[in-house]
């Protein structure tokens, strides 16, 4: 048995996988890589990265073989980590790519910024975290901690969730969230320094219980 919490994490053709890797390890999980969907039902915990055009990443996912199986783990309640475009995936689509689904796993759509002389799209730099509720991934950091953010789209603060860190570019977003066993961060925990260890660690402690 792993001294560690084993996560699985999803490589299906569309995500930034060495790095989460990294990322994960480093905050003290044993990370397994898998592309086989048939790895789903017995993982413990199951982490979805994500990158490029959300058609592009949710055709990806599709065509893995990982759609159905993550959705049964999700409705069981195991326990998901979405990074990036994974957190854009939970919601039931997105303007990037209008008419493809996303899991639907949160009620809402992704946005995209719109053009602002003052704001640069995409946005790309550290914004502050404002605490909502009370998100394992997120207790007890510093009410003064700072993420790195490279997005076009996001999710708006009117989706409904019950508890992650709200901030701010132009208009108010989810930086993260917790609903249930659902946990996700718009910013890369790899790019954001201590705060993404941290954040990644708070996964590993009050999440997996390791």
């Amino acid at each position: 048995m792993s001294a560690t919490p084993e996560v699985l994490l999803l490589d299906y053709g569309a995500g930034n996988v060495r790095s989460a890797a990294k990322a994960l390890e480093r905050a003290g999980m044993t990370v397994r890589v898998s592309d086989d969907p048939a790895d789903v039902p017995h993982a413990p915990a199951v982490v979805v990265p994500g990158q490029g055009h959300f058609r592009q990443v949710m055709e990806a996912f599709g065509h893995s073989g990982f759609h159905g199986p993550v959705m049964d783990s999700a409705a069981a309640g195991t326990p998901l980590l979405g990074i990036c475009v994974g957190m854009q995936m939970l919601l039931e689509g997105s303007e990037e790519a209008p008419g493809v689904p996303g899991l639907g796993l949160i009620a809402g759509t992704v946005r995209k910024f719109e053009a602002d002389p003052a704001r640069k799209v995409p946005q790309m730099g550290w914004n502050s975290l404002r605490m909502v509720g009370d998100s394992p991934l997120l207790r007890g950091l510093d009410e003064s901690a700072f993420a790195y953010f490279v997005h076009s789209y996001y999710v708006p603060a009117d989706v409904q969730v019950d508890n992650g860190a709200l901030t701010e570019y132009g208009v108010p977003f989810w930086a993260a969230l917790s609903q249930g066993n659902l946990h996700a961060t718009q910013f890369h925990p790899e790019k954001s320094g201590a705060v993404g260890l941290a954040i990644l660690e708070r996964f590993r402690e009050n999440v997996l219980g390791g």
